[in-house]
């Protein structure tokens, strides 16, 4: 069934079509085109589990629509802020509760690596596949971060190519010089048989130091890994040095993006 909005506070517009039921993955559609929404929201009639429960045209509006709508996840098109990355650090101070997945008008690396930076749970081209699109909003409603195979190499060599930084003077968490080894061969795609290989030892040796790594970053698989390298610089030394004051953590809960088979166990 198709949810039929109504409008509240000029042109942003609230469905009631699933509200009061947790089962609903909850969304607001923030975008400039009328087309794209409609279309989301056809999309989202089809699947059992998502609802569209606000839109937004505007970036006034979508501030809003935030602020008012009890969501899940916003979908927030990049182009509505002429600095999108700082937007979504504004949207998740005023609306902490929210999950941001942005969508940009193509896959554009710098602004991925900025965005998940700044604390967005997905990242999206326009030109995504609608089963990809639906796939994405679960993950998110998970507590996962979504990124595709094309953005989670981005994340894997933008860590590459800044591990070399000079080292920071404040506080690290140390890491052993075999964690640190084990994590350079993550970073660079390696499974852990490959990683066995390297280090001289087995996949369940590996696989217990990783389970160690993870508990010492507090991230929760190699995604997490990834992007925690980036948002902190994890160097050759084994040490772990704190990220700047803007950037934000990566989520708590999440699992490996199943489309990279490099980031699989």
């Amino acid at each position: 069934m198709v949810s039929i909005p109504v409008s509240v506070d000029g042109n942003v517009e609230q469905s009631h079509e699933g509200e009061g039921n947790s089962q609903f993955i909850r969304v607001i559609v923030a975008d400039t085109q009328a087309i794209f929404r409609a279309g989301l929201r056809k999309i989202f009639a089809l699947e059992d589990d998502i609802r569209v429960v606000g839109q937004a045209e505007t970036l006034s509006q979508t501030v809003s629509a935030a602020k008012k709508f009890s969501a899940d996840i916003l979908i927030f098109e990049a182009a509505l802020s002429p600095n999108p990355a700082e937007m979504v650090t504004e949207l998740l101070r005023q609306s902490p509760s929210v999950r941001v997945v942005v969508v940009t008008a193509q896959p554009d690396e710098e602004l991925t690596l900025e965005l998940f930076r700044r604390g967005a749970h997905g990242v999206l081209s326009r030109e995504v596949e609608p089963e990809m699109m639906v796939d994405c909003l679960r993950k998110v409603s998970q507590g996962e971060p979504w990124l595709d195979s094309r953005g989670t190499q981005w994340v894997l060599a933008a860590y590459r190519a800044h591990g070399g930084r000079p080292n920071s003077t404040r506080p690290k968490v140390q890491l052993t010089p075999k964690e640190s080894l084990i994590v350079s061969c993550v970073t660079q795609g390696m499974k852990n048989k490959e990683i066995a290989v390297k280090v001289g030892t087995t996949e369940q040796v590996v696989k217990n130091y990783l389970r160690k790594v993870y508990d010492k970053l507090g991230v929760a698989d190699r995604l997490e890994l990834a992007l925690y390298c980036l948002n902190n610089r994890v160097s050759l030394d084994g040490a772990v040095k704190p990220a700047s004051p803007q950037a934000s953590p990566v989520p708590e809960d999440s699992s490996a993006v199943a489309e990279s088979e490099k980031l699989v166990q």
